[in-house]
């Protein structure tokens, strides 16, 4: 079983398959779910300091915090853009310690 993964920015990559949503962190509702998944440490915050512009729930219930645009992130799940890690470059991150 391959793991297809996705640079979403700043050295941070994430799991195409468990990502079921993406959305944009300004509407009330978004920014309570934020709110109470941070109370129940499921936030992974991944903009390594800057302004959060996309979230993206997965399946385990987890919500992630990017600092790239949802549409940004949209196009890298779809596309084989460098964004997109090569078998190669998943098959390197695997073997690091």
């Amino acid at each position: 079983m391959s793991i297809e993964l996705v640079h979403i920015g700043f050295g941070n990559i994430l799991a195409m398959s468990r990502a079921i949503a993406i959305a944009s962190p300004n509407s009330a509702p978004t920014k309570r779910i934020i709110h109470d998944g941070r109370n129940n440490g499921k936030v992974i915050d991944m903009t390594s300091g800057r302004r959060t512009k996309a979230v993206i729930f997965t399946d385990s219930g987890h919500i992630v915090l990017a600092a790239l645009a949802p549409e940004t992130i949209a196009s890298r799940f779809q596309s084989n853009k460098p964004g997109i890690l090569s078998k190669q470059e998943q098959s390197d991150i695997a073997d690091e310690p």
